[in-house]
């Protein structure tokens, strides 16, 4: 019986720095992801793909006030399940044309994922989404479109919008039965479609939620054995931006914690992707990566003859 992995890359990896979002230069990225995929799947691995949308549903909205005199605009949660059509399009024709031949199928499935309402989150938008501005265009924006901004790193400032925790995926039966029929999955995008439970029955919420809490969420809902979480960077690093800063190539759930207690991984960077990871361990996963799409596969195999130079970061259960 294959093992399932559930990989998880955000919206960066489709629209990269520097680009200005051109379906041309989205698809290539694509393209790029989809051979990262297709290696997993031909070492044996079942796959799901969750992907993140921050760059495509900001851009999105931004039509959708932009048009607004023209047409009605749409609120943030069905941009977000716009996004999740184009870019669950774009993957699943570059899977396609990767794996010509050698998939069972790849199935985009459009996922809503279940919210708390009282999350605190709400109260405190965090979640940058859209393209960078300078400060005077993100004050002038925030004051015309009530948005709320923050600095985003040095590149410049951003929208910034509510990040609720995950509590369930809606449509975790239908992509079990993906998986059992060996199709290639591609659910959660952009971390899911938030709803709520209200009367009479769910209700879209204006959030955007973590795709990497998402990608977790649904590998333990659905018993995987890995949890793939993509970066740009091929290693996690200890001490980062310090003269004594030094990768890791291997580490417990146990050290992981230590080092986020530590304040070894921020929020605002490997913070969010080493907390899925811990999370994950602790609910019964068996091994969590940080790395490069490169690096995914050769990450995944736990066998002494691996070369640190190849592979990206493993966080599993206690040694011995």
């Amino acid at each position: 019986m294959p093992k399932t992995a559930v990989v998880a890359l955000g919206g960066n990896a489709i629209t990269r720095s520097g680009e200005s979002g051109t379906h041309a230069e989205q698809a290539a990225n694509a393209q790029r992801m989809a051979r990262a995929v297709c290696a997993l799947r031909d070492a044996g691995w079942n796959v799901v793909l969750v992907h993140g949308n921050g760059p495509q549903v900001g851009n999105l909205a931004i039509q959708q006030e932009e048009a607004a005199g023209i047409v009605p605009a749409q609120p943030l949660y069905s941009t977000s399940a716009m996004s999740q059509g184009q870019l669950g399009s774009l993957l699943t024709l570059a899977l396609l044309t990767e794996g010509r031949g050698r998939l069972a199928g790849v199935v985009s499935v459009v996922t809503h994922v279940l919210v708390d309402p009282d999350d605190p989150a709400f109260g405190t938008p965090t979640k940058p989404v859209g393209p960078f501005f300078t400060e005077a265009q993100a004050q002038e924006l925030a004051g015309r479109r009530g948005w709320v901004v923050a600095r985003d790193g040095d590149r410049g400032h951003r929208r910034v919008v509510p990040s609720p925790r995950p509590v369930g995926i809606v449509e975790i039966d239908a992509i079990r039965a993906l998986i059992d029929q060996h199709m290639i999955v591609v659910a959660g995008g952009g971390g899911g479609i938030p709803v709520i439970a209200g009367d009479p029955g769910l209700e879209g919420i204006d959030a955007v939620i973590d795709k990497d809490l998402t990608a977790q969420r649904v590998a333990s809902s659905v018993n995987a054995e890995a949890l793939v979480l993509v970066t740009d960077t091929e290693k996690v690093h200890l001490d980062f931006g310090r003269p004594e800063q030094r990768p890791v190539t291997e580490m417990t759930v146990d050290e992981a914690v230590k080092h986020l207690e530590d304040g070894q991984f921020p929020e605002g960077s490997m913070g969010p992707k080493v907390r899925a990871a811990v999370r994950f361990l602790r609910e019964g996963g068996t091994t969590a990566v940080i790395t490069t799409a490169e690096r995914a596969g050769p990450s995944l195999d736990s066998g002494e003859d691996r070369a640190d130079d190849t592979v990206g970061t493993r966080i599993v259960g206690a040694r011995g």
